[in-house]
């Protein structure tokens, strides 16, 4: 009984032996040990924190505010998301032209290397892509880095899959699908968002397009669009044999193009994001078309207004409730994030058109994310950024949208495209620096000081310009100078541009100064409207 019992006790001491190893081989997994580093330490006994459902604004402002991933806008310019760099810590800017000659902290512009002619944004964000300082400097700066851009192609989405970065929009096949006019007006048909009276049609002769259009009751004076195209290189109004010979060459080789009746109307502009949660919609915005001071294009854009009362209430509902279905459609078709909507507003019957979408951010995206709810409440890029950020949100998108439409929560501010718009072509020896710049009481406007805040202008009688076009580029027909933005309207009640907007065009053009070009380089031009950068 004796030797029993010893045996037991042996057995259960070499039992607990075991179970006490284990326990010590178990906890070796988590307890730090004294030959690691005390990073490493760190690392193992701290959990990653999981990331709790975004609910408020507020939520989403800190979840911003402490962002650490690296986020790149690859663009020509940073004009599209100038400031989001302020909002969102680790956001860069990376640009082929350098508006603000080395001095803006967060764009970087590397040196030009030797390139095939750009015939597009798309070939300069892909050019981006392959410059080795461009690399170097998104490795150097680490971490997981993502992209977003204003317009990209099927050879961005292989370059950024290349060097590890996560693109934040839909596929570029279906963005191009949806920026195609055509298919804007059906799908504004399958959401119940009416187009100005149309005909998608083949059109091969100027006797076809009569038929057509008085088969479709359309009339004689007749707007007539190409699928793709912007501020007016693809818009042609035809109102006889005459003007139809004029536009005739670029009209026949279409497979298919927009035929509509034309209106007497004004254009307004609206950006919203498509979520998860719903279709987040910003204010409508008036927009300045066709204005011969600032754009050789009829109906080229060419500038933005957004203030208080820009639209009667009728039209600015209606807008709205039309982004919101339009925005719902497009999830149906597979789309997400940022897009914008160009509508019509019939001066005699007040009724609204869908004019064309941007499948993406565009020129008017930075009135919208510069508006006051942007600062009340984030700006409306903030809720792409999160749709792709796959962090979990429940948002009240209702009532977000119900807020925003408060005439509180809008500003007055205005900004010109200003394109060149004489026909000789030279080369810039002078041209206006970014910065701000003041205008005196006789209309007289001068240089003030570098900046490149948009809020640093005081008054209206200041004035924000962002040089695009600087020394040592060509100045040709439809060039892109710069955008200059200001604080109150740049148009009159009759949306025309006004006296003071007179003055600042005029001043900020008398600052540049050109010289003939050399008939050895002339063949290096690039063509009237070459391609969109803004």
């Amino acid at each position: 009984m004796g030797i029993g019992l010893i045996i037991l006790g042996l057995a259960i001491g070499t039992l607990l032996g075991f179970g006490i190893f284990a326990l010590q081989q178990r906890r070796k997994k988590v307890v730090p040990q004294k030959n690691t580093s005390p990073q490493r330490r760190q690392e193992m006994t701290q959990e990653k924190p999981t990331m709790p459902t975004i609910t408020s604004m507020s939520d989403l402002r800190l979840f911003f505010h402490r962002n650490t991933r690296p986020i790149y806008f690859i663009s020509a310019t940073n004009f599209n998301l100038a400031g989001m760099d302020e909002r969102v810590p680790h956001f860069k800017h990376i640009n082929y032209i350098d508006c603000y000659d080395g001095r803006h902290p967060n764009v970087f512009v590397p040196s030009e290397q030797p390139h095939p002619e750009f015939e597009g944004i798309e070939d300069i964000n892909n050019y981006l892509l392959q410059n080795k300082e461009v690399i170097d400097y998104i490795k150097r700066r680490g971490g997981d880095p993502v992209a977003v851009f204003l317009m990209f192609d099927e050879k961005t989405e292989e370059l950024c899959k290349e060097l590890g970065i996560e693109l934040w929009f839909p596929p570029a096949s279906l963005r191009t699908r949806c920026d195609n006019k055509m298919e804007t007006v059906r799908i504004g048909n399958k959401a119940g968002v009416p187009s100005v009276p149309n005909v998608l049609a083949k059109v091969e002769s100027y006797e076809q397009l009569i038929k057509l259009t008085e088969e479709n009751g359309l009339g004689s004076d007749l707007v007539i669009q190409s699928a793709f195209g912007d501020s007016g290189h693809t818009t042609f109004f035809i109102s006889n044999e005459t003007e139809w010979k004029k536009y005739a060459d670029e009209i026949v080789k279409d497979p298919e193009v927009k035929v509509m009746k034309r209106i007497n109307c004004r254009g307004g502009t609206l950006e919203a994001c498509v979520t998860r949660c719903g279709t987040v919609v910003g204010p409508l915005l008036t927009e300045i078309v066709g204005a011969k001071e600032l754009t050789p294009y009829k109906g080229g854009w060419c500038g933005n207004e957004v203030f208080p009362g820009a639209f009667p209430e009728k039209a600015r509902i209606t807008a709205r409730d039309y982004a919101y279905a339009f925005g719902n459609q497009l999830l149906e078709e597979g789309y997400r994030g940022y897009f914008d909507l160009d509508f019509l507003i019939d001066q005699d019957t007040e009724e609204v058109y869908l004019g064309e979408l941007n499948p993406r951010v565009c020129g008017a995206s930075p009135m919208t994310n510069h508006a006051a709810f942007a600062y009340a409440d984030a700006p409306l890029f903030f809720f792409h950024l999160l749709e792709f950020s796959g962090v979990d949100f429940k948002l009240d998108v209702a009532a977000m949208n119900e807020r925003w439409k408060n005439p509180k929560y809008i500003d007055s501010w205005s900004q010109l495209v200003m394109k060149y718009t004489d026909e000789e072509v030279d080369i810039v020896d002078q041209a206006p620096e970014s910065g701000i710049y003041r205008m005196d009481d006789a209309g007289n406007v001068s240089f003030h000081r570098f900046d490149y805040h948009r809020l640093a202008v005081e008054g209206e009688n200041e004035a924000f310009w962002l040089r695009i076009t600087g020394p040592g580029d060509y100045r040709y027909e439809g060039a892109d100078l710069g955008i200059l933005i200001t604080r109150g309207r740049s148009m009159t009640e009759e949306f025309k541009i006004n006296a003071r907007a007179e003055n600042w065009i005029r001043g900020i053009k008398g600052f540049y100064k050109g010289r003939p070009l050399d008939t050895a380089v002339a063949e290096q031009v690039p063509s009237a409207g070459a391609f969109k950068i803004l």
